[in-house]
């Protein structure tokens, strides 16, 4: 790439101070430039058009699982996975300065974000839940209002940017919410982001329709001592009632890896190495 990787500018879906931005500048650092845009396909578009030169994306969430759209374009794209993080996901009760909670009569947020705080909700059940397209977008619009009975749910980030007030911290309904996001770059750069530490590897594979198929092509990872992190089935589009397998595996060295993908090929019909890098902490 021409830019350094703190210069560089990073597209993600969602609104300035989303969470996805906040993961991007967790990962990066606050030297990059970010590139919101409404969509997940126009944040993946963004980096072939030119307007950005990597993606942030969320793949998975402990408590609702995988972000299924991702994967979907993931597959459609050339970009490979270069890097990963974990951002842990606090949602804030946010409204202009000068309100109080007595003020709130209407709170907005992703439906996602209002799920997940409905014990807080329970001890407000005068308060009307209004659905909107994103959490960092739904602060923007309450603020907006200047009016202080409207609030709104998401993270520090977005209360941060749009010089919001928090009246209420944490207010998420389980506290071991967290959201891994991965960090995509055109595949004829990925390379440059590879380091002797990145031992972790996503694929994407399909079998054959012949019994014992998979346990075949998960028989070398377990033959070479490489961990099964994650393998999840989805189907394939065009092809009803077929289906490729994502897998996640980690090894404690890359040679091991090696040898596992090598072998590996060889017992299914298609495999492709989505990316290898860094695995986040924990």
């Amino acid at each position: 790439m021409s830019t350094s990787r703190q210069a560089i500018r990073v597209a993600f879906q969602g609104e300035l101070g989303a969470f996805s931005e906040a993961a991007a500048i967790q990962l990066l650092g606050d030297a990059i430039s970010t590139v919101p845009c409404p969509t997940f396909d126009a944040a993946f578009q963004a980096v072939p058009d030119g307007r950005a030169d990597a993606l942030l994306a969320p793949v998975e969430n402990s408590l609702a699982g995988s972000v299924v759209r991702v994967f979907d374009l993931l597959m459609e794209s050339r970009l490979a996975i270069v890097a990963e993080t974990i951002l842990p996901i606090e949602m804030q009760l946010i409204a202009a300065p000068g309100a109080s909670l007595s003020d709130i009569r209407s709170v907005s947020s992703h439906p996602m974000a209002l799920a997940q705080c409905e014990r807080f909700f329970a001890a407000h059940p005068q308060w009307k839940r209004v659905p909107a397209e994103d959490t960092a977008g739904s602060v923007r619009e309450a603020l907006a209002r200047g009016d202080k009975s409207c609030a709104a749910i998401a993270g520090r980030r977005a209360a941060e940017h749009y010089h919001g007030v928090i009246l209420a911290e944490s207010i998420q309904d389980n506290a071991e919410d967290f959201t891994r996001f991965v960090l995509l770059l055109p595949e004829s750069e990925a390379t440059g982001w590879l380091s002797p530490e990145a031992r972790k590897v996503s694929l994407a594979m399909r079998l054959a329709h012949r019994p014992g198929a998979l346990l075949a092509s998960l028989a070398p990872f377990a033959k070479h001592a490489v961990n099964l992190l994650k393998i999840e089935s989805r189907p394939i589009h065009g092809r009803p009632w077929e289906y490729q397998f994502f897998i996640d595996v980690e090894a404690s060295d890359v040679s091991r890896l090696e040898q596992a993908l090598s072998e590996a090929r060889g017992a299914t019909s298609e495999l492709r190495v989505l990316g290898r890098y860094v695995a986040a902490s924990r």
